[in-house]
């Protein structure tokens, strides 16, 4: 389980001018995250803009990143849904070849009971062969994933080595530290927490900024997990504005106009979603300034 140990990027699809696919800059993307020194990639997460993607670009979305990743670094891919039947037909039909885990978020809008939660994931831990993460991002999908539901699933399967975390609740945090399995994995899902949740133990982090900022996020990770939290510090308070700026008009329109200031991809996202405006950006590149001065 160390492979899941440090920085892991939840990557963005880059999108060309007409809305389909770019694979170049999907290419220049996972170079771009390797050469930052990430440990770990997420391949179509929520982040990857997996909901507004077909069958079909997802399965070449995959099979693309396996292929330019080349077992250089672990890789996950992002599989989840509202609807445990077509997630787990989804899994069955992945093609795992060059991937390590699953991350998969906790069902959205249906609103589940906690027994409906850990049922959904006992049946994808039982269709697959492949370690397992949970994600729980309650603010995204209306319903908690409970530590005591998250510490039941880790202990009842053993492919579920661990939980993206997002809740925003330290209690929460607390409850899975305290009663976990030795050796599952808290993960952090969000990036401004991800110091204070390594200071209790977890794992690292599952981000965001990262697509932009691979070498200094990952760098400030590294330093927690060696627990130099006073080296560390600085770098974490010098992200601060960046990533609020990253999430400001939604994820990952932040991201991929700092992605498109560095031409590594365009800034181009799918509809619902809409590119970051003129002062954002402005404020964003403001921001890789200060940092990369």
């Amino acid at each position: 389980m160390n492979k899941f140990h440090g920085t892991g990027v939840a990557l963005v699809t880059p999108f060309n001018a007409d809305g389909s696919v770019d694979f170049d800059g999907l290419k220049k993307l996972i170079n771009y995250q390797i050469d930052g020194k990430v440990e770990y990639l997420v391949s179509l997460g929520t982040t990857g803009e997996s909901s507004t993607l077909n069958k079909e670009e997802k399965k070449k979305v995959w099979a693309y990143t396996a292929e330019i990743n080349n077992g250089r670094i672990p890789l996950i891919a992002g599989i989840g849904g509202n609807d445990t039947a077509d997630v787990i037909a989804t899994i069955r039909e992945f093609d795992k070849n060059g991937y390590d885990a699953i991350l998969s978020a906790s069902p959205y809008y249906n609103k589940p009971t906690q027994e409906g939660i850990y049922q959904h994931y006992k049946a994808i831990s039982e269709s697959t062969d492949l370690d397992l993460l949970l994600y729980n991002v309650p603010g995204r999908t209306a319903s908690n994933v409970s530590a005591e539901t998250t510490c039941r699933l880790a202990t009842d399967f053993k492919n579920v080595i661990g939980t993206k975390e997002a809740s925003g609740s330290f209690d929460q945090f607390n409850q899975i530290m305290r009663d976990k399995p030795e050796g599952f994995l808290l993960i952090s899902g969000d990036d401004p927490v991800a110091l204070p949740m390594i200071a209790l133990g977890a794992a690292g982090v599952i981000s965001v900024v990262g697509n932009a900022l691979p070498f200094e996020l990952s760098e400030m990770i590294r330093l927690c997990l060696k627990g130099d939290f006073k080296a560390a510090r600085p770098l974490h308070l010098q992200l601060i504005e960046f990533t609020r700026l990253m999430f400001h008009e939604g994820n990952p329109a932040g991201v991929k106009a700092a992605l498109k200031h560095f031409d590594v991809c365009g800034d181009q996202v799918r509809l619902p979603l809409v590119p970051a405006s003129a002062i954002l950006t402005a404020d964003i590149l403001t921001q890789i300034q200060k940092i990369r001065s």
